[in-house]
């Protein structure tokens, strides 16, 4: 009879997956610092930090981060880069990556979308089925709750809230984010994840092969250590 994972190596991995979110929450807090080093006036600053904290890194880390970014400790040439492309069945795609090498990183993109029967489109191919929304995901699954996050949330300026097994989902307008997820914070609501995201308009059903086929090309851009996030507009259960 074969035998799981060790205990070391499940570690291992753990701490390889860690590993890769710190790098990822370093760079964006790196690349929002070139517009303020001072949180209270930078807000992509404070939205990456207070990730960057849920995530239990340490506060010494995202000060070096901090001052990289804003050129206190030397320059820093990362580049922000958007590509817009398909997946398998037609899904639409959007990846943003952040990179010191976009030779390198528009080659690794490709290529990961041609193994799995998508390809790269052009700027502006798919952006158009998204919009830019906060999203703020809370824990709501004690009786009655989903009644008072709907209370605070809409009070605070959200625009939509929906539920369903025991989370619910709240929407609002970037500039209302914050006000949002601190109204629902103080509610007495766990917040689970929270960001400002591009929010597709409308979803397309995938199942069987095509399903799998676009699972694991989300599996595999995530790996891509220059990709920071990737947005579908595809219906993927849990």
């Amino acid at each position: 009879m074969g035998r799981g994972p060790s205990i070391e190596g499940r570690k291992n991995a753990e701490d390889a997956r860690r590993g890769k979110i710190f790098t990822k929450l370093i760079r964006e807090i790196t690349v929002a610092a070139r517009n303020g080093a001072d949180p209270a006036g930078n807000a992509r600053l404070r939205i990456a930090i207070d990730k960057a904290l849920s995530s239990n890194m340490s506060k010494d880390t995202i000060e070096r981060a901090v001052r990289r970014g804003s050129g206190a400790d030397g320059a820093d040439d990362m580049q922000e880069l958007r590509y817009e492309g398909y997946g398998p069945a037609g899904v639409a795609l959007i990846i943003d990556a952040m990179t010191d090498n976009p030779v390198r990183t528009v080659a690794d993109v490709r290529h990961a979308l041609g193994k799995h029967g998508g390809n790269l489109g052009t700027s502006g191919s798919v952006a158009f089925q998204f919009a830019r929304l906060g999203e703020i995901v809370v824990d709501t699954s004690a009786a009655g709750s989903e009644d008072r996050v709907l209370e605070a949330a809409l009070d605070a300026g959200a625009d939509d809230v929906a539920g369903e097994g025991g989370r619910t989902t709240v929407v609002c307008a970037p500039d209302a984010f914050e006000a949002v997820k601190k109204a629902v914070a103080d509610a007495g609501f766990e917040v689970l994840d929270a960001g400002v995201v591009m929010r597709p308009a409308n979803r397309v059903a995938v199942s069987g092969e095509a399903e799998e086929t676009l699972r694991d090309l989300l599996d595999w851009l995530d790996g891509l250590d220059d990709v920071q996030e990737v947005y579908h507009n595809a219906v993927l259960p849990d």
